[in-house]
């Protein structure tokens, strides 16, 4: 990200072993097993869209502080250029 002068991140994912199935009380029964087990569980976040958006507005904005609306884009905000 041009602002930070640095790299963002814009998703993530997690392994979060079996520690949320602990505080939720999640549970499963193995065919060939005695009692149950925990389960483990991920954690993911597809995009951060405030980060996302960020990151596509500092990377498109122009000299004059217009924005360019990446061509993918452009059908769903419905122009070229912001500003």
């Amino acid at each position: 990200m041009p602002g930070r002068n640095e790299y963002g991140e814009v998703t993530s994912a997690s392994n979060c072993t079996d520690y949320q199935a602990r505080r939720l009380g999640i549970r499963y029964r193995a065919p060939e097993q005695k009692g149950t087990q925990f389960v483990h569980t991920l954690n993911g976040t597809a995009v951060a869209v405030t980060r996302a958006m960020i990151a596509i507005l500092e990377n498109n904005q122009q000299a004059d502080g217009s924005i360019t609306i990446p061509e993918p884009l452009r059908p769903w905000i419905g122009k070229s250029k912001i500003g």
